[in-house]
C-alpha cells in the first residue's frame, strides 16, 4: 500500500511508453530512501547513482534542457541536499526544468534533537520556482503534479520538495493526478500589426535570437521569417543553433558585451528586433534614449532597467508570434543590407585566421575547429566555465539547437562533465564531448566513475594550463599582475586509467586529431589532457578588436 501511489505513476509512464531517469546521490541509509528506492527498484526507472549530489543535479538540469521535461534528482536531508544548492542556482538561471527531492528528519516527533537539520525549504526559496515542505502524505499528488507544471511554465526553472520520513511513512488513498496539458496563448493581433507596421518602417533591421526563444519549435518560425524577409541576424550565447548558423544572413554570436566585429552591425540598426529577450545574459547591445527601436518578442513582457526599454511588446508564444508577423511581411527590394553582409564576412574572416595554425600546446580556436570537422549536426558539444566558452560562443558554428550546452546565466564552473553525462544517457546514437578547464574538471571529476559504470561511450577534453585561465584574462585586462591562480594538476592520464577510463595525452596537433577521431568512434570514457595556449587572450579580446572591429 505503501508503495501504491508511486506504482500507478510509473505504470502511466510504462504505458505511454516513457523512459523515466531518477539521478540520485544516497549518503545514509533511511526509512524515506528504502521506501522509495525498494519502489524503484521494481519500476521501469533507471536509477543513476552519482558520486555527489552537485552532479545528480546538474545532470537533472541538463535533461530538462534537452527535453523541455522536468529532470528529477533524489538525495538525502542536510549535507546532501545542501549540496544541490548550485545545481538548483545552475537550472533557476539557465531557465531549465528540474524538480529536487529530498528526505527530512520525522517533524511531529524526533528523538535526535537538530541532529542533521538546516532549513533547506528556506535556502533553496530564493533559487527555484518554488521551495516547500510536504506535511501531510495526502497532498502528496496535488504537490508533486503542482510542482512538474511550475518547473515547466515559462520560464522555466527549478523546483524542491521536502519529505520528512513520518510523513513518508503516512498511508494514504490520495489519488494521483492526471497531466492535463496547456497551449500558451496566442500574441494580440494590435501589438503583431505594431510590430509589422515597425519592421515595414526600419531602414536597417536586425534579428536577434536569445535564450527563451530556445524552445520547441520556434526554430521553424525563425527560419520562415529569415528567408522571406531578407533580414540579418545574430543570437546570444543561450539562443545559438535555435537557427542553423551556416546560414547566408547569420552574423554571428554575441560572446562579448561590447566591441566585437558583429557590434558594427549592432550599432547600424535602426531596428532590433529582440526574440527571447533574457535578462540572465549579459546584454549583447545597450539602448540610449533617441536610439535604435527594439521589438520585444517573448512569452512575457520586456524588463526595464537604465539600457533596455523597449518600444513595443509582442507578449504569447513566441512560434506563434514570428509565423503571424511572417505572414504579413515580403522581402523589401528597397533595403541594402550590404552593409550587414560585410559584417558577416568580416567576423567570419577574423574567427578562422587561427583555424589552421599548427602550434602546440593548441590554440583554442584551433581546437573549436577541430571539433567542428569531426562531428555531425546532433552531435553534442557540453563546456564547463572558462575563457574557453567565449572562443567556442564565437567560432563554433551551431547547426542545431541544443548542440553546444554552455552556461551563460550562473555560469558555474563544474557543469561539463556530468551535463555531458546526462546528455549521452538522452541521445545515446549522438556522439558527445564534454570540455572542461582543468579546474572545473575537477570539481567534479569523480563523476568518471558514473560514466564509466554507466558504460558510457564519451569523450572529455582537458584544456590543461594549470591556472583558472579565465580570471588571469581578466587581470591582465585591467592590468594587474598575475597573482593567486596558478596550481599543479594530478597525471590525468592515470588519473584516468585508475577509474577504469582511457586516458591520452597528445604532443602535437596531429597526435591529438588521431587520437580524437579514435576516441569519438570507439567504445568507452576517453579522458584527453590537451595543453592550451592562452597567450593571445588578451592581444585579440582585449586589445585588437577594440581597436579594428569597426574598420569595415
Amino acid at each position: 500500500e505503501e508503495y501504491e501511489n508511486i506504482r500507478l505513476v510509473c505504470e502511466s509512464a510504462r504505458k505511454r511508453r516513457r523512459r523515466v531517469y531518477l539521478w540520485h546521490t544516497r549518503r545514509r541509509e533511511s526509512r524515506f530512501s528504502r521506501l522509495l528506492t525498494g519502489f524503484i527498484y521494481s519500476s521501469n526507472m533507471r536509477l543513476i547513482l552519482t558520486r555527489h549530489e552537485q552532479a545528480a543535479g546538474f545532470m537533472a538540469a541538463t535533461y530538462g534542457r534537452l527535453t523541455g521535461k522536468p529532470g528529477v534528482c533524489l538525495s538525502t536531508l542536510g549535507p546532501g541536499a545542501t549540496n544541490f544548492v548550485t545545481s538548483a542556482a545552475y537550472a533557476q538561471l539557465g531557465a531549465m526544468p528540474m524538480v529536487m527531492l529530498a528526505g527530512q528528519k520525522p517533524i511531529r516527533k524526533s528523538k535526535q534533537g537538530r541532529f542533521q537539520i538546516v532549513d533547506v525549504v528556506g535556502l533553496m526559496k530564493p533559487i527555484t520556482k518554488y521551495s516547500q515542505q510536504i506535511v501531510d502524505g495526502n497532498n502528496v499528488p496535488s504537490m508533486v503534479r503542482d510542482s512538474f507544471r511550475i518547473a515547466m511554465e515559462e520560464r522555466p526553472g527549478a523546483v524542491y520538495l521536502e519529505l520528512p520520513e513520518d510523513i513518508a511513512e503516512e498511508e494514504t488513498d490520495a489519488e494521483v493526478f492526471e497531466v492535463v496539458g496547456h497551449r500558451r496563448p496566442s500574441p494580440d493581433p494590435k501589438s503583431i500589426a505594431a510590430a509589422i507596421e515597425m519592421i515595414k518602417e526600419a531602414k536597417m533591421p536586425l534579428l536577434l535570437i536569445g535564450a527563451g526563444a530556445n524552445r520547441k519549435m520556434t526554430g521553424k518560425a525563425l527560419t520562415r521569417f529569415i528567408d522571406k524577409t531578407g533580414i540579418y541576424f545574430f543570437n546570444t550565447q543561450l539562443g545559438k543553433g535555435v537557427v542553423d548558423e551556416r546560414h547566408e544572413q547569420f552574423i554571428g554570436t554575441a560572446a562579448l558585451s561590447a566591441h566585437d566585429y558583429l557590434h558594427c552591425a549592432i550599432d547600424r540598426a535602426d531596428l532590433i528586433i529582440n526574440v527571447g529577450h533574457d535578462v540572465i545574459e549579459k546584454p549583447p547591445f545597450f539602448m540610449e534614449q533617441g536610439g535604435k527601436k527594439v521589438i520585444h518578442i517573448n512569452f512575457f513582457p520586456g524588463q526595464i532597467d537604465d539600457v533596455y526599454f523597449p518600444q513595443l511588446n509582442v507578449v504569447g508564444d513566441i512560434g506563434a508570434s514570428i509565423w503571424d508577423i511572417t505572414d504579413g511581411l515580403e522581402k523589401n527590394p528597397d533595403l541594402d543590407f550590404s552593409f550587414f553582409g560585410r559584417v558577416r564576412d568580416e567576423v567570419d574572416s577574423r574567427i578562422s585566421k587561427y583555424f589552421k595554425d599548427d602550434r602546440f600546446p593548441i590554440l583554442p580556436q584551433r581546437l573549436v575547429k577541430m571539433l567542428r570537422d569531426n562531428l555531425d549536426d546532433e552531435d553534442i558539444v557540453t563546456l564547463d566555465n572558462g575563457v574557453y566558452k567565449i572562443w567556442f560562443a564565437r567560432n563554433y558554428k551551431c547547426h542545431a539547437p541544443n548542440t553546444l550546452l554552455l552556461d551563460n546565466a550562473l555560469a558555474t564552473m563544474g557543469a561539463g562533465l556530468p551535463s555531458a553525462m546526462a546528455a549521452k544517457q538522452i541521445k545515446p546514437k549522438s556522439k558527445v564531448v564534454s570540455v572542461s578547464g582543468d579546474g572545473g574538471f575537477m570539481m567534479n571529476s569523480q563523476e568518471i566513475e558514473t560514466a564509466v559504470r554507466l558504460e558510457q561511450d564519451l569523450v572529455v577534453i582537458i584544456l590543461n594550463d594549470s591556472a583558472y585561465g579565465m580570471i588571469k584574462w581578466k587581470q591582465e585586462g585591467v592590468g594587474f599582475d598575475n597573482f593567486g591562480l596558478d596550481f599543479n594538476n594530478p597525471d590525468f592520464v592515470k588519473y584516468a586509467e585508475s577509474f577504469g577510463a582511457i586516458g591520452h595525452r597528445p604532443e602535437s596537433v596531429d597526435e591529438l586529431s588521431t587520437i580524437l577521431d579514435t576516441a569519438l568512434n570507439s567504445k568507452g570514457v576517453h579522458i584527453i589532457d590537451v595543453p592550451i595556449d592562452y597567450s593571445l587572450n588578451h592581444s585579440i579580446l582585449n586589445v585588437l578588436i577594440k581597436e579594428s572591429a569597426c574598420l569595415i
